[in-house]
């Protein structure tokens, strides 16, 4: 059973204007609200009179437990534009059709949704929806260019099916979940991560013993998927090497997929020279087969094999010449016994600033679960044991300590 949606970062107890235009993709918001909700955010939600025609505001107000608003002289309110546009954290417009973009970057303030981002200073977010055509002509590029100018972030569209009839192209609104990790970022506004490169390592390695046989490990990969999503959401620009993993790409990350161990060094070895931080979350294999074999092996033909098994390299050594001067190195070390002192010792031998570890004996912890009870090690700092906690509270936890590392660096 999945655990409880729980309020999170950067979520809890922020305000978010959700303001919904006449399109198609209005049925969209409703997913979008109620994840915002259940992230921990207070959801006003603003329908124009177009989205009147599509979505109707009783959806909206049983998911948030919140008023919808839709017009921009409510009786006994005639300020609510300005209270919505001081009390937001953020303002996300989704979707935002040709004819609103059209009208906000003309300084518009002809209904509320408008009038709203005349009146805020919170980070705006646009998640455009049209007709291929529609967006391809030039007056909504300078429309976009425009909002882009007035520091407003547009998220989208993307590429898909239209409208009944209309085939695929550009146009189509981006998915609530991509809606909401932008509307995280935007809520995260200015961190040190901001303008940082990020290089964030994931999953296990698959070392082959034939053409489809292969040895490997039952990590899933979310412990690092985790990690890079929340250190894109806090402005960094993140590279994700993957082994093999069925986890969607986190939204505004680089995937870089690989395999095999050797794989994995040479994508870690390339972008490491960049990289202000190197997370090595990936379960990387230990041992491989030194002679995989060219064809599948027969059972009826040669039995039971005999399979020697060769060190992979150690990717956080072989890799050490390639680290950026003041740039932070995470390592994981997964244990079964004696965890921290298994994990103070590779702390030091493999050069780190900061290792993770964790008892894959623990319930909740380890491969395959959404959870994880880490301890973080430091040199010369005591040891900081971490509760049970969902592995995306645990990103944030390391991302906490790399932001104050890269400080202790600038500083230095």
């Amino acid at each position: 059973m999945p655990a409880p949606r729980l309020p999170r970062r950067p979520f809890r107890g922020r305000r978010v204007v959700l303001g919904v235009t006449g399109g198609i993709a209005a049925y969209k918001a409703v997913t979008v609200a109620r994840e915002l909700t259940l992230a921990g955010a207070e959801v006003d939600v603003v329908l124009s009179a177009g989205a009147l025609e599509f979505v109707r505001p009783m959806s909206f107000e049983a998911l948030t437990g919140r008023p919808v608003h839709t017009s921009l002289y409510p009786q006994g309110d005639p300020n609510l534009h300005i209270r919505l546009a001081r009390d937001a954290h953020a303002v996300v417009v989704a979707p935002a059709t040709a004819n609103f973009l059209a009208r906000a970057a003309a300084g518009m303030a002809d209904d509320l949704l408008t009038a709203v981002l005349l009146a805020t200073e919170a980070a705006v977010v646009l998640c455009p929806a049209m007709n291929d055509r529609m967006f391809a002509h030039p007056a909504t590029a300078e429309n976009l260019r425009r909002l882009a100018g007035f520091g407003y972030q547009v998220a989208g569209p993307a590429v898909g099916p239209l409208a009944w009839g209309e085939g695929e192209g550009p146009g189509r609104m981006i998915e609530p979940e991509e809606i909401v990790a932008h509307a995280g970022r935007a809520l995260e506004g200015a961190t040190p991560l901001s303008g940082r490169r990020v290089l964030v390592t994931a999953g296990g390695t698959r070392e082959p013993i034939d053409p489809v046989r292969y040895i490997g490990n039952r990590s899933s990969g979310r412990m690092g998927y985790e990690i890079a999503a929340a250190a894109w959401r806090r402005g960094a620009e993140v590279i994700l090497v993957s082994g093999p993993s069925a986890l969607p790409v986190p939204v505004g990350v680089e995937l870089r997929r690989v395999e095999t161990a050797e794989e994995m060094r040479g994508a870690v070895e390339a972008a490491l020279p960049d990289a202000d931080a190197l997370v090595m979350a990936a379960a990387v294999a230990d041992f491989r087969p030194s002679d995989p074999a060219a064809q599948k092996l027969k059972k009826e033909a040669s039995g039971v094999p005999e399979i020697r098994l060769e060190a992979t390299a150690d990717i956080l050594r072989a890799t050490r010449h390639a680290r950026r001067p003041g740039g932070v190195v995470v390592g994981f070390a997964l244990e079964t016994a004696d965890a921290v002192e298994n994990g103070r010792r590779k702390l030091a031998g493999k050069g780190l600033d900061l290792l993770v570890v964790n008892d894959a004996t623990e319930p909740g912890a380890g491969f395959e679960v959404e959870t994880n009870r880490v301890v973080l090690l430091r040199p010369d700092a005591p040891d900081e044991p971490l509760p049970l906690m969902s592995k995306a509270e645990v990103a944030d936890h390391i991302l906490d300590r790399v932001e104050f590392l890269l400080g202790l660096a600038v500083g230095a």
